[in-house]
Order: structure tokens, then C-alpha cells, then sequence
């Protein structure tokens, strides 16, 4: 879907000094071209992709559906809560734009999602009542192979410029590769297992989030910010981390308090 007559959405790709983005973009990419002669995590990488978007393109909301080795679609990756709901709700309904740009593997955009209903009859109506109004997404594919969607939100209604869709389309390209070389060592058993302790991370993850958010008395997405802040200073996995605040090996509490 395309809309020829909206108008672009406004972000801060272009309020930012060019000095400024182009340093986060470089630092982005290098990250992300890190994985491809490195071990990573998949939840880890995704969600840097997620959060790079919000940052650097200005979008709203960023999400990421992925393929498992099976054939089925899972929520790997969302910068909200909200984001996630819809996603979970998108795959349920089996339809919206993101399932649209990975079943045609070309980039789906919808510059007013009120005027989508016809499209997207279900998807449209809840998407508005989350507050968005606009979406971008992208193919996450090598050649003919698809393996996922970049799925970019924006609570106001327009068309995503142009030069920031091809940086989007970058970043995921990238993160694609390197999802694709990973697979390409593994037996294809050893690739379900992989992706399916991902999925395990992510349930432990969000546990985490939940019992953090409840303790410390913040939102989810401070609860997660503050999970993944205190991993990476002490450069520790992040799903290790939330299993023991889980267990109870660490305490919630000990990620308010740098001195823990």
C-alpha cells in the first residue's frame, strides 16, 4: 500500500545537526556490521535495531517480526508495550502491513491508517485506537529470501521520507545478513533450538521487566531500559540478568541503586 498523495511525516532526521546524525548513524552501522564476525544475541541485536529507529529516524513506535525455522512469525523485538500489543494482534488477525511486507517482500506504506479500513479492516481501527495514524514497513531479506519485517509507526499521518525508508532499509539489511550467516553454520535442528531459546529469552525478559517495574516503581520501558543498562555495564548477558531477578539471586531493587 502506498500513499501517493500524503505528505511526509515529520521527524527528527531533520531537526537533528547533520554532524550529530551522521555520528549516530556510522555508530549504528558499525554495531550492527559487529555481529557479522562476532557471536550475538538475536533478541539483543533486534532490539538495538528497534530503539536505533526511534532514536535516529524519528519514528514512533518500532517493531520486528521474525521467521522461525517452522515457517511461523513471532514478535522478536518492540520499542513499546503498545508496539508489541499490535503486533501480537496483527499476526492473530493475519493482517495489517507488516504481514504484507513479508508475504510480498517488498516495502509496505500507509500514510493514514483512518483511510486503511478497507485494507486492513480489522488492523486499521485498533492501530488508531493505539494512537497511530501512519506506517512504514520493510522487508528484512536477502536476494529471494525473506525472514522478517521492520515495522516503523508513527502517531501522525504522512508518508515516511524517502531518505530515511532507504536508511531504515539499510539497518535491516544489515541485521538480516547477519541473521542469515548465523543460520548458514547451523544445522537446521540446531537453528529451531536457537531461535526457540530466544523466544524462552524474551518470556524471561519480559517476567523481568514486570517484577522490576513493580519494585522500583517505574514504566515498563524504564523497567527495561534499566534491565538492559545494568547488563551491559557489567557486561553480563541480559537474559542472565533478568533470570536472577527472577530467582531472586538479585534484587530488583539493586538496579536503582548503581552500587549493587
Amino acid at each position: 500500500m502506498s500513499d501517493s498523495n500524503a505528505e511526509p511525516v515529520s521527524n527528527s532526521f531533520h531537526s537533528e545537526s547533520s554532524v550529530n546524525r551522521e555520528s549516530k548513524l556510522a555508530r549504528t552501522l558499525v554495531e550492527l556490521a559487529d555481529t557479522l564476525v562476532a557471536d550475538f544475541d538475536v533478541v539483543e541485536l533486534l532490539s538495538m535495531l528497534t530503539d536505533r529507529c526511534v532514536e535516529i529516524l524519528g519514528v514512533d513506535a518500532a517493531g520486528i517480526l521474525l521467521q522461525r525455522a517452522n515457517g511461523d512469525l513471532r514478535v522478536m523485538a518492540s520499542s513499546s508495550d503498545a508496539m508489541r500489543t499490535l503486533e501480537l494482534f496483527e499476526l492473530q488477525a493475519e493482517q495489517g502491513p507488516c504481514l504484507d511486507c513479508f508475504r510480498t517482500g517488498v516495502p509496505v506504506s500507509g500514510g493514514d491508517l483512518a483511510e486503511a479500513v478497507g485494507l486492513w479492516p480489522d488492523f486499521a481501527p485498533l492501530a488508531c485506537e493505539a494512537g497511530f495514524r501512519s506506517v512504514q514497513a520493510l522487508p528484512m531479506r536477502l536476494r529471494g529470501s525473506v525472514i522478517g519485517a521492520l515495522n516503523l509507526f508513527f502517531t501522525t499521518p504522512g508518508l515516511m521520507p524517502h531518505r530515511d525508508v532507504q536508511v531504515a532499509q539499510a539497518f535491516a539489511d544489515v541485521a538480516t545478513i547477519a541473521i542469515l550467516q548465523q543460520r548458514a553454520t547451523l544445522e537446521a535442528s540446531v537453528v529451531n533450538d536457537q531461535l526457540n531459546a530466544a523466544l524462552n529469552s524474551r518470556v524471561v525478559i519480559e517476567q523481568a521487566k514486570g517484577m522490576v517495574a513493580e519494585r522500583i516503581g517505574v514504566d515498563m520501558a524504564e523497567s527495561f531500559a534499566a534491565l538492559r543498562g545494568f547488563a551491559r555495564d557489567r557486561n553480563l548477558r541480559l537474559v542472565d540478568v533478568a533470570a536472577d531477578i527472577i530467582s531472586g539471586v538479585r534484587p530488583a531493587e539493586s538496579l536503582r541503586d548503581p552500587a549493587r
